[in-house]
């Protein structure tokens, strides 16, 4: 321990926000160069090595075979896939001028992948082919935050796979997400791979790999009765057949027939936070009904309304756009005050309402009133504004109704630690040349899987689960080192000196051993090793030696037993296999 470069810190830097970060970074694993660049010192590298063996190792057993692509890309590669548009907001590449052209930071490699495996795989007998790197990536994050958990330099591993047809494909794709399987259950994390929006990466069928986290910046929805699972930008909940539509209609009406509405001035109020203020009906945004203008994306004359409950959020439908402020001018609709009701006749539009509104508080919705600086109270659906549809268009809440089994849903924050995407032709139809030979003699398409782990993410997402008040807690197979000895006094009993050199030296050959051989109080290199995390600590000592003992403490359950020096490497050897 006296030549590894290391210093172990007892307050975290100030800008670490969550423990993974404060611990990492006191540990001595990690060392950050700027905002969201980080150095990964000789403990972190160690630990980043078991994980990229564990990976390799799953991937590897169902015929992936590693590569590596280049970090620097030409832009002409993203122009011809037809993602070089995206590079901002959905991909926020570093872009660089080179002396020969335009280049990129691959932020993600489908387009490196495709021209080389058009290049080689040319004929059906060639297929299928998986290929994957570790390999770093850069990302041009706005706001780098939680260490490791969003950065502008990752290590991520990516797969990508390519076959003859489509039913060829989820084969693939089966095959390796039962390779990711086995990868998280080695890293002792529970992951729940759920449904999710493809992004820019393309694709209709995809998962994220979630594994659950009070400080995750993602959510997920789950029903413990039947499995399903979704992340919220796309989860559904139950929907309602129209004959139930029909009897709520009716049920309403007789409930509210007596109820007015009535025009309530709201001047300069155009949240409902302001409103609810002056309304004095604070924390109350169940009692509101928001509407979203939009338009089609493809026929700009039509607008839609949806219409949802205040305490949620909208899911737009691909093919809908908002209102621009121009939008707003040339409609003569008042931004902040729109609603269905006292709408306009001659004003076209389609009403879309999500099913939860039928939900009606007993005093009715407040919504806009289509006119500046009022809003409407005592307003109910169907008596008093009209719909043209209802549909799931409203984000999932916890107790919503599972859409398989009518089970209650449950939200779940998390932190996406892998996402698999069945890409299909996205990339073969818009690059040159991407196809092969098929058996027929024409020429055919790919059909393409992409598959990436957050490897340097992984390190926070582990540390962030297995951790105590002392430090960190590796779980045995990424641990940097399978022991640490520490020996108490040695400066000043040559005996306690003498066994612990033979003993490090018998378990170095059977294991990883670090041997704190630091001259420091037993309070610091106890402290230190408890920090650092190796999963089980030897301590010798005076005491300890008086019955002829060491003193093992395993740190994933903090248990310590006194084990006899004769039998200690068979010991520590069951331990680690357990």
């Amino acid at each position: 321990m006296s030549q590894l470069l290391f210093r172990t810190l007892r307050e975290a830097p100030q800008d670490a926000e969550v423990e993974s970060h404060k611990l990492l970074a006191r540990a001595s694993y990690i060392y950050r160069l700027s905002s969201g660049v980080y150095n990964y010192l000789p403990l972190g590298q160690r630990v980043l090595n078991k994980i990229n063996s564990i990976i390799r190792s799953k991937l590897d057993s169902v015929g992936a075979q590693e590569m590596f692509m280049s970090v620097l890309q030409p832009v002409d590669i993203w122009d011809e896939s037809g993602r070089s548009a995206d590079f901002g907001a959905l991909l926020p590449a570093f872009q660089l001028e080179g002396r020969s052209g335009h280049y990129v930071l691959g932020p993600t490699h489908e387009e490196v992948a495709t021209r080389i495996v058009s290049t080689y795989a040319k004929s059906y007998k060639d297929l299928p082919v998986t290929i994957y790197q570790i390999q770093t990536k850069f990302r041009d994050e706005a706001r780098p935050r939680f260490g490791l958990l969003r950065t502008k330099e990752l290590i991520m591993c990516d797969a990508y796979s390519f076959d003859v047809s489509k039913e060829k494909m989820v084969d693939s794709y089966e095959k390796l997400r039962i390779a990711y399987d086995q990868i998280f259950k080695e890293l002792d994390l529970e992951v729940t791979p759920v449904e999710a929006k493809s992004g820019a990466i393309g694709g209709d069928v995809n998962h994220e790999y979630m594994v659950p986290s009070p400080i995750g910046e993602d959510t997920f929805v789950s029903c413990f009765s039947c499995g399903y699972s979704a992340n919220t930008e796309i989860a559904k909940k139950r929907n309602l057949s129209q004959e139930e539509i029909d009897s709520i209609n009716k049920s309403i009406t007789e409930r509210f027939n007596t109820l007015i509405p009535e025009e309530v001035l709201t001047p300069g109020d155009g949240s409902i936070e302001e409103v609810a203020g002056t309304l004095n009906l604070k924390d109350s945004k169940e009692s509101f009904l928001k509407t979203y203008v939009l338009k089609d994306k493809e026929d700009k004359t039509k607008t839609v309304f949806i219409v949802v409950n205040g305490d949620r959020q909208i899911k737009v439908p691909n093919e809908l756009e908002a209102f621009e402020k121009e939008d707003f001018l040339n409609s003569g609709l008042i931004k902040g005050f729109v609603s269905p009701y006292n709408l306009d006749p001659n004003f076209n539009v389609k009403v879309i309402c999500d099913y939860e509104i039928l939900k009606v508080p007993e005093s009715g919705y407040v919504v806009g009133a289509n006119k500046e600086n009022y809003h409407v109270t005592n307003v109910v659906p169907f008596k008093d504004f009209k719909i043209d549809e209802f549909a799931d268009v409203a984000s999932v809440q916890s107790g919503d109704s599972c859409p398989k089994c009518n089970s209650s849903l449950t939200l779940i924050r998390s932190v996406e630690a892998a996402h698999t995407f069945q890409i299909g032709l996205k990339y073969s139809n818009a690059m040159k040349n991407a196809e092969f030979l098929d058996s027929d003699g024409g020429t055919k398409p790919y059909y393409m899987g992409c598959y990436g782990i957050g490897v340097s993410r992984l390190l926070a997402v582990i540390a962030e689960k297995h951790h105590d008040s002392d430090g960190l807690i590796w779980p045995s197979a990424v641990s940097p080192f399978d022991v640490v000895i520490v020996p108490l006094l040695a400066s000043k009993d040559d005996r306690v000196k003498m066994t612990a050199n033979r003993v490090y030296e018998d378990l170095s050959q059977i294991c990883d051993v670090l041997f704190d051989d630091r001259e420091l109080s037993p309070g610091v290199s106890l402290a230190d090793a408890d920090l650092i995390g190796i999963t089980l600590r030897v301590v010798i000592s005076p005491k300890t030696l008086i019955s002829e003992c060491a003193e093992v403490k395993d740190r994933r359950t903090g248990s310590i037993e006194l084990v006899k020096l004769e039998v200690l490497a068979q010991h520590l050897s069951s331990l680690l296999v357990e």
